[in-house]
């Protein structure tokens, strides 16, 4: 009998061109961007230290799927030790913990669903049977941390009635909307690489964004831009199809060595 599909051996570095709507996606709902705007955390902060905060996400993102037991169980105590400090005060005017299972179960379900369509996108159409296997592997994203095995949806029929149900709750205001526009522009980078970069990183975010996320974002996405979007991604489908192996994976393989060295010599991974 076939070993079920596994997540990790669809990781390619060209679906990181979705990871600005995926953030986005996750950050639409209300407490999870006051936590990440309002974070106490300093370290954490993607406009102080970019290139901490995203090799500590994508960390995550190889880690939970791809670590055993004793190395997710490490990264879980260091991410606990970050997200019990992520709080909001009582006086604030939305209120949020990022050690809460069902915001955490948001924020894996936004990850399992870009999971799916960049899988879809650029490595072609699953069969059933696939996509259910890589379904039930993506709940790692959400039991590294608190979110128990039963709180996932069982199946993908159920995760659908959950994802429908949970869209209609997204909100953003003035705080996370302009965050979350400033984000997708790369305001985050340094100027040369943001004014190289922007513009392409805008263009992926939105196309790659549900219609109820632009609404929401207050974005404006064209038919022309539609057409143009989806031949840039049956391009890169086809090149992420012929790719080498190391290269195709690139850069979650380094991350993945990287952190496994960490783990070995002692050294904090969050």
């Amino acid at each position: 009998m076939a070993e079920p599909a596994r997540i990790r051996d669809r990781l390619t570095g060209l679906a990181l061109l979705a990871g600005g709507a995926n953030v986005i996606m996750q950050l639409a709902r209300l407490p999870v961007g006051h936590g990440v705007v309002h974070s106490p955390v300093e370290s954490g902060n993607l406009y102080r230290h970019p290139l901490k905060r995203t090799r500590t996400t994508l960390m995550y993102l190889v880690m939970a799927v791809d670590g055993t037991p004793e190395e997710r169980k490490e990264i879980r105590r260091q991410i606990n030790r970050v997200h019990a400090r992520v709080r909001s005060r009582p006086d604030s005017p939305v209120q949020y913990h990022a050690m809460d299972p069902e915001l955490q179960l948001w924020v894996a379900a936004c990850i399992y669903r870009g999971t799916e369509d960049t899988c879809r996108l650029l490595w072609g159409e699953p069969d059933e049977r696939t996509r259910e296997e890589l379904y039930q592997d993506a709940r790692r994203y959400a039991t590294t941390l608190q979110v128990r095995e039963e709180q996932w949806p069982a199946d993908r029929a159920a995760f659908e009635e959950y994802w429908q149900r949970e869209v209609t709750k997204i909100e953003m205001d003035d705080d996370t909307r302009s965050y979350l526009r400033g984000f997708a522009r790369g305001t985050f980078l340094p100027k040369p690489l943001q004014w190289l970069l922007g513009p392409v990183m805008e263009f992926m975010a939105i196309g790659f964004l549900y219609p109820e996320f632009r609404d929401e974002l207050g974005v404006s996405w064209s038919e022309r831009q539609q057409r143009r979007f989806d031949r840039v991604i049956q391009m890169l489908g086809k090149v992420n199809r012929v790719l080498p192996r190391p290269l195709r994976e690139f850069p979650f393989n380094v991350i993945r060595w990287d952190t496994r060295r960490r783990l070995r010599t002692g050294r904090p991974v969050v």
